[in-house]
């Protein structure tokens, strides 16, 4: 339905679009627009009646690049003075590409400079840039740190007088390496140019904590950012719950054979899912969502065989990580070019707003886990007016006997999905994490950068520059002492100090500096082996805390864990043969969240069937609820089977693997899984005098948790940072969650237990 616009907001508009310059008034005319959007309206006031940084939050295809560049561009469009006006930063060369085609012919018609600027884009149009500093840049992290260390002088030249710095995407930059990075890279840009002269505009599809956002952006004073969040009432979804059964006899793994195809006798679940999605997706543009790379060339290829087997087109192709940039591009040009059906099958790499034009709909083989993931992957499709969102959610859950374990009874991944959606249209995302486990990296990376740039610098200088507000105003001058201390160790070698107290770059830190493998913070390889005896088993990403003495779930078994090789990045493990495991448990999958988890026991608890469940997924909605009611969950957090005992923490999953943690420092070997964790081969009564020394641990008792946890070196410098300023960075950043274990101890042995 489209809505009616009032007397009142037609003026408003028209006002908005009379102070544009006459350039843009023509171009958004030329672009046979009705007028300017509600949201566009706001923005051009914001930004053109100054000088507030601005942040703009609304979903994928609001017209949020308009909003900020429309306003912008008249601001600048008689700048005479010498260098770069905007700074416009984003964390994907695809999107600069894309944000290049967009404003390349409005900024053309207005003279004004605009150039792609990262390793792929032209140099003849960096070098003309360099010659004449002026215009527009759009430029990844990565690049600006490239420019500083290497051209500092145009570095300056370039950045000195910038009117604003643009950031796309902000969503994507408030956790993890690349926001540590991007933040301390704005904040040493700002350093070049006249202090308060340079504002910020935010742009993001998803943001769960806008104040978190708002303090990312300007730190110094995020009261001053202004909220422009779209004022849409929501989407238009069609919905739809998938559920498959997977045979005890099947191959559940994901490397099973593609062409298990529907019409075998005990057809893999995962093959019948490569048949609906060939059925509901052939014929149209779409993406399909798999939850590791695995999936998703297990996805394609069994997509693209059905092709071949009918002999028509095949339409299915894989988009991630692993894949060529050739690949990856032609991909996304035959998205958007929309002439012929064609259809993605990626992990998470189209979720940012690269501009694949509109899809028809979206698919996830798995239930959800992250709810700003799931917003930013329905943004890509419903985006015309009066065209619906479409979601479906493939849930895979056991076939079950006497021998399953009580976690594949709850079907898990069914009452997730349900969780989901109900939090979906709740509105709920994930806040981002407080603190992040780069921060120790990203600061000697920054230190480094910071002497390369200058040439060299003396500590205090550095300290002044990276530790004020921000991400590294947790830093102390002890911790930034320690720091620069480990950098200079013999072994270490990557600074050394002159007699005047400049600290230099010393031999092994000019040839890191100087590769070019620096520039980026982020280290998409950080994985860890698992080996037990000298057998390697494979490899796994760590997001959680984990320990010796703890127990993984991998290659369908379960593992001891014994040592924690830091440095190798290896975990040493034994096979271990207590209890049942749960078949598709993923213990290092993306993170859920409290509220999730939350959402999911209020699943169990109610007696609703969603219309948006098929047949086969109401079913295992009402095996998972009858379960938990059978396990006596809805008064009891303990269940032992006999062999193993499960803790119910009905928390997230950081809360759960601290869990597992504290409890394998005090005797018990314990794996941390979706729901909680599982003591394999204790009883109740050996559990309960242990949960009641957690329950009623004073703080300081607990804090010996830094010194027993593991695998501390996720991020990509690690190696190079004192143990134990990395152990200290570990217990400031889970302080909230360590602090959480004697009440969710006390919860958890105060409920009744169940056999």
């Amino acid at each position: 339905m489209i809505s009616s616009v009032s007397a009142s907001e037609r003026r408003l508009r028209d006002a908005a679009f009379d102070r544009l310059a006459p350039e843009v008034r023509s171009w958004v005319r030329e672009q046979g627009w009705a007028g300017l959007r509600d949201i566009q309206v706001r923005a051009v006031e914001a930004v053109l009646d100054g000088p507030d940084d601005v942040l703009i939050a609304a979903s994928t295809a609001a017209g949020k690049t308009e909003a900020a560049f429309l306003p912008i561009l008249t601001h600048i469009a008689d700048r005479t003075e010498p260098g770069l006006s905007v700074l416009y930063v984003s964390p994907l060369k695809a999107l600069i590409n894309d944000q290049f085609q967009r404003l390349g012919q409005l900024c053309e018609r207005m003279e004004i400079p605009l150039v792609r600027w990262h390793g792929d884009a032209p140099q003849s149009a960096k070098a003309r840039m360099l010659a004449k500093p002026a215009g527009i840049a759009l430029i990844t992290p990565e690049s600006i740190e490239a420019l500083l260390v290497r051209r500092p002088v145009d570095a300056a030249g370039l950045l000195t007088a910038l009117d604003f710095v643009v950031v796309d995407e902000v969503h994507a930059f408030l956790t993890g390496p690349r926001g540590l990075h991007l933040a301390s890279l704005l904040g040493r840009v700002d350093a070049l140019g006249v202090p308060g002269r340079t504002r910020r505009v935010g742009l993001s599809a998803t943001i769960g904590d806008v104040s978190t956002a708002a303090a990312w952006l300007r730190p110094v004073a995020p009261e001053r950012v202004r909220l422009i969040p779209d004022g849409g009432t929501g989407m238009d979804l069609q919905l739809r719950i998938l559920g498959y059964l997977e045979p005890l006899d099947a191959d559940a793994s994901e490397g099973a054979d593609a062409d298990a195809g529907a019409s075998a006798n005990t057809p893999m679940a995962l093959a019948a899912i490569t048949d609906h999605l060939f059925a509901a997706l052939r014929g149209s543009n779409n993406l399909v969502f798999g939850g590791s790379r695995r999936l998703v060339e297990f996805l394609a290829d069994g997509l693209r065989r059905r092709s071949e087997r009918l002999e028509v087109p095949n339409e299915f192709f894989p988009h991630h990580g692993n894949l060529s940039k050739e690949l990856r591009e032609e991909l996304e040009a035959r998205l958007k070019d929309a002439s012929l059906p064609t259809t993605a099958v990626c992990t998470s790499t189209l979720e940012l707003g690269i501009d694949i034009g509109s899809v028809r709909s979206v698919a996830q083989v798995g239930a959800p886990r992250s709810l700003a993931s799931l917003r930013q992957r329905l943004g890509r499709t419903g985006r015309r007016q009066g065209v619906p969102a479409i979601l479906r959610i493939y849930v895979r859950e056991e076939e079950l006997d006497r021998r399953s374990s009580i976690l594949d009874e709850l079907r898990q991944d069914t009452v997730r999905a349900v969780a989901a959606i109900r939090l979906l249209a709740a509105r709920f995302v994930e806040p981002p994490p407080a603190s992040d486990a780069a921060l120790a990296t990203a600061l000697l990376h920054q230190t480094l950068s910071v002497i390369a740039q200058r040439g060299g610098a003396r500590a205090d200088s550095i300290y002044r520059l990276l530790c004020g507000p921000g991400v590294f105003a947790s830093v102390t001058p002890g911790d930034f002492a320690e720091l620069l201390r480990g950098l200079a160790r013999a072994e270490t070698a990557l600074i050394e100090q002159a007699p005047d107290g400049t600290l230099l770059l010393g031999e092994r830190g000019e040839r890191l500096v100087h590769s070019r493998e620096f520039y980026a913070l982020f280290d998409s390889g950080a994985e860890w082996r698992l080996v037990t005896g000298t057998r390697a088993l494979g490899t796994i990403p760590l997001s959680n805390a984990i320990s010796k003495g703890n127990l993984v779930l991998f290659a369908g078994r379960r593992w001891l864990v014994e040592e924690v090789d830091e440095r190798a990045h290896v975990l040493q493990v034994s096979p271990h043969r207590g209890g049942v495991i749960p078949r598709f448990e993923r213990l290092f999958a993306e993170p859920a969240h409290d509220r999730l988890l939350a959402e999911m026991r209020r699943v169990f608890e109610d007696d609703d069937l969603p219309v948006y469940l098929d047949e086969r997924a109401r079913t295992f909605l009402a095996e998972g609820r009858a379960a938990y009611r059978r396990l006596g969950l809805e008064r009891s957090r303990m269940v032992h089977t006999g062999r193993d005992l499960h803790l119910f923490a009905w928390r997230g999953s950081d809360a759960c693997a601290m869990l597992a943690v504290i409890l394998s420092m005090l005797g018990l070997q314990a794996e941390p899984h979706e729901l909680g964790v599982t003591l394999p081969g204790v009883g109740p009564d050996e559990a309960g005098p242990v949960l009641r020394r957690i329950a009623e641990a004073a703080p300081s008792e607990l804090a010996g948790v830094s010194d027993f946890v593991g695998a501390l070196q996720t991020a990509k410098y690690d190696e190079h940072i004192p143990e134990a300023m990395l152990r200290r960075f570990w217990a400031r950043r889970n302080d909230a969650v360590i602090a959480l274990m004697p009440s969710l101890a006390a919860e958890i042995l105060d409920a009744r237990v169940k056999d």
